[in-house]
């Protein structure tokens, strides 16, 4: 079974925790950037996909991440990925913006499930502190929330739990 694991940054970070995850879940394949993707149909010859998104346009409307991601959402949005599992992980600051926490992990995650995928790696709300975040399903986050900036001590834990969490729900991981 593949999975890939597939990040967008602007800073570094969010490519940084998908190295760090990757050395958790070493059965997927190597982190790879957005950027280098042609054509976001190699998704479907996939069996499960773990994604790194950072929100930065906070508080906008759509286009959250300010990546490469903006500019294919749509066209993921038209994949049949029936099947397959998809994982999100975001990165937000929940000191500066906390009324926008992890925005574009909720974008990202109404996309995929658009596309047929079973959303998996939810994670509860209770290990935070925010105000608000359109991510939340319920009471769990649409994915891992991760915050570099005011929470970096925090990262590692949260990376190996939910990493153990992803080998239950993302099979052959």
């Amino acid at each position: 079974m593949a999975v890939g694991i597939y990040f967008a940054t602007t800073t570094g970070k969010t490519q940084d925790v998908a190295e760090r995850l990757h050395a958790l879940v070493s059965s997927a394949n190597a982190p790879k950037d957005l950027t280098d993707v042609a054509d976001v149909s190699e998704f479907t010859e996939l069996d499960g996909l773990i994604c790194g998104i950072p929100t930065w346009n906070t508080g906008a409307d759509t286009e959250r991440s300010g990546t490469a991601w903006d500019e294919v959402l749509e066209d993921i949005a038209e994949l049949d990925l029936s099947g397959k599992s998809v994982a999100i992980f975001g990165l937000g600051d929940s000191g500066s913006y906390s009324d926008n926490f992890c925005d574009a992990m909720e974008e990202l995650h109404d996309f995929f499930k658009q596309a047929g995928a079973t959303m998996v790696g939810y994670v509860d709300k209770n290990d935070y502190t925010f105000e608000e975040s359109k991510s939340l399903v319920g009471d769990q986050f649409c994915g891992l929330a991760l915050d570099e900036d005011s929470e970096s001590d925090m990262t590692d834990d949260r990376l190996a739990r939910w990493a153990e969490q992803l080998k239950q729900e993302m099979p052959g991981l």
